[in-house]
């Protein structure tokens, strides 16, 4: 080997996943390697360029991936050495969607896909790297046991967790499949697929799958004249044929096939070619399935113009919920994209409204409250809200409030259409005592916090989890800073906090029992919101609150932030964080299950295994009870 050739091998054996490739392979691949000097503002390849034949590592410099959104150009993400990008000719057949601009002078080596694919097949850890970070964007390190390199996919146009959904995206495929015999000839197969218009035909015997024949084969086989067309079609197919269940995902799919250098994968009753034919998944039904990815549905709540059009989309996202949660994809990431999207319908309700009832008369803000606030709503429970209007003259104080009145009466109706209940507690912006001025929200947060229980029987602790979905930030970082600017060394309000947390009912009784509802609808079920999931939601507020941690709404990431904050406590807070997650997921799917919201679990439908993990999640809750007792000198009683 040359010692260019050298050099390059000893430098990607110090990031994942070339880490995991022998010096062989990796100077059998550094051999093939092209390296391309870039200029600073040169382009490697842009949003519709047909793709090349390899993917990037960065050598040296830097290199922006852009995207367009809104008619702007946007920076998706920075490549810094060693990071890999431009992997869409791995999973994908269409052109690049972003564009690769070096930043600085940067060197860049081009990894030839052919040569690379066999090193993919057959390293499992190197597979592994790549359906992990499938279009995931991490931060770059060289390889250690704790840390992942930087892998920036372009095989979608949108960062962060929403490229998660593609792990469990389900897939449509073709149900109604062309199935021959191995003695069918190819002149007929071919005739076959022309009048179903599809790509393949799967060979059976005894009903079962053998083999298979798609166009490619019929061009470079027959069109060839290396078969002749009157040859039976055992003699082109191509076998064993590789066969999934019909939940795979989009993924998952892309993998096999990439894996296995095929394109086309047979649906099989069981995923083996031991059962009955269901239909064919081909390369084309994974792009056609990129339109179901969160950015896709982003862009058409975007473009929504009813209340119908949301409801759609809303329950496209319910589906991806459920075989989330089926396919056991981690709930943070499923909790992210489900509360993007429901953020996104919230903020589009209330422009079709203001697109109704004209422009607004003064700035203001529409924030959600509650488990939407703490972006934890997995199912479609109620709507919380709160409007803030900013100050206007008193003269006007009247009209624009009742203008925002109305704007909050139409966009909750909107919301209710689309299938978030209205809240029966009335905590909504439809609800004049929640729209109103920036200055009578100061005054009302002053009273809860500094004279908690004083003719406050409205306080409700949901109003401290929100977070704005449509209008002027500004409006709700005032907010922020009256909040914690009260509560600064403010005993009796952590008091009166505290004391609620511990007002909850024991999820288990002395005996370790768990604690049923004793009568009415719900007799002889649990009820995980109230006696599992309210009081670690009531002590992660308490404790976030109390240590001055702002920005964080969501429970478990609270609690994780606490560990950071509370060296001393750390091992109770991520038992609270973990505990959360398993509940969470315990009531997401009693919620599927009955299509409601998963409050009262029906114990006797849980196997014992899943009694006994349910029962192991609420260990934790004593620990922080204590906890509470503890740092705010409190008793249950006091």
């Amino acid at each position: 080997m040359n010692t260019i050739a050298n050099h390059i091998a000893d430098f990607l054996r110090e990031y994942v996943p070339f880490n995991n490739l022998t010096f062989e392979e990796l100077s059998t691949i550094a051999t093939n390697i092209r390296v391309i000097n870039l200029e600073i503002n040169k382009t490697l390849f842009q949003i519709d360029d047909s793709l090349h034949d390899s993917f990037y590592v960065v050598a040296s410099g830097l290199i922006n991936l852009t995207v367009i959104t809104d008619a702007e150009e946007r920076i998706l993400n920075k490549c810094h050495k060693g990071s890999i990008f431009g992997l869409r000719p791995f999973f994908e057949k269409n052109n690049y969607i972003m564009t690769a601009r070096a930043r600085e002078e940067s060197v860049i080596y081009a990894i030839p896909i052919a040569v690379f694919r066999p090193f993919v097949a057959n390293n499992t850890e190197v597979l592994n790297f790549l359906l992990d970070n499938f279009a995931v964007n991490t931060r770059n390190s060289k390889s250690n046991k704790n840390v992942h390199s930087n892998l920036i996919s372009d095989t979608v146009a949108y960062s962060g967790q929403q490229s998660e959904m593609q792990y469990f995206q389900s897939l449509s495929y073709n149900n109604s499949p062309v199935i021959v015999t191995t003695a069918t000839i190819v002149k007929d197969v071919a005739q076959l697929m022309a009048e179903a218009r599809t790509t393949s035909a799967i060979i059976s015997a005894n009903n079962l799958p053998i083999g298979i024949v798609t166009d490619k084969d019929m061009s470079s086989k027959i069109a060839t004249g290396q078969f002749a067309i009157t040859v039976p079609v055992k003699s082109v197919m191509v076998s064993p044929v590789i066969t999934v269940l019909e939940n795979v995902s989009l993924a998952e799919a892309q993998l096999l096939m990439l894996k296995n250098n095929v394109t086309h994968l047979c649906v099989t009753t069981d995923g083996s070619d031991n059962s009955e034919v269901k239909g064919v998944i081909s390369e084309h039904d994974l792009v056609v399935a990129q339109a179901n990815n969160p950015g896709v549905l982003l862009k058409e709540i975007k473009h929504s113009h009813t209340a119908l059009d949301l409801k759609l989309i809303r329950t496209r996202l319910a589906d991806l919920i459920q075989m989330s949660i089926q396919k056991n994809i981690p709930l943070t990431h499923v909790s992210n994209i489900a509360s993007e999207i429901n953020f996104a319908i919230i903020k589009r309700a209330v422009e079709i409204t203001l697109l109704k009832i004209g422009s607004a008369p003064a700035r203001f803000a529409w924030l959600s409250i509650g488990s939407q606030g703490r972006k934890e709503q997995l199912l479609p429970t109620d709507q919380d809200s709160i409007l803030i209007f900013e100050d206007v003259e008193p003269e006007k104080y009247r009209e624009v409030k009742d203008y925002f009145l109305n704007l909050g009466e139409k966009t909750t109706l909107i919301l209710q259409e689309v299938g978030y209940e209205l809240c029966p507690n009335g905590h909504m912006a439809s609800n004049r005592l929640w729209c109103k001025s920036l200055t009578d929200w100061t005054k009302q947060y002053n009273n809860w916090i500094n004279t908690p229980g004083e003719n406050n029987n409205d306080l409700s602790s949901i109003f401290f989890d929100y977070e704005i979905v449509y209008g002027e930030q500004k409006i709700e970082d005032t907010i922020n800073e009256i909040i914690f600017k009260n509560v600064t060394n403010n005993t009796l309000f952590f008091d009166f906090l505290g004391n609620d947390a511990l007002r909850k009912n024991a999820p288990l009784t002395f005996f370790k029992k768990f604690n049923v509802e004793e009568e009415g609808p719900y007799k002889d079920k649990f009820d995980i919101k109230t006696r599992a999931l309210m009081p670690l939601i009531d002590g992660a507020r308490l404790f976030t609150l109390s240590h001055n941690i702002k920005g964080i709404n969501n429970t478990y990431i609270r609690f994780k932030q606490l560990a950071i904050t509370l060296p001393k406590y750390a091992e109770i807070f991520l038992e609270c964080a973990e505990a959360f997650l398993v509940l969470s997921k315990f009531r997401a799917l009693e919620g599927l299950k009955n299509d409601n919201s998963g409050q009262y679990i029906n114990l006797d439908e849980l196997s014992k295994t899943d009694k006994e993990k349910l029962k192991n999640a609420l260990a934790p809750m004593k620990e922080l009870e204590d906890l509470i007792k503890d740092t705010f000198q409190l008793t249950q009683f006091s």
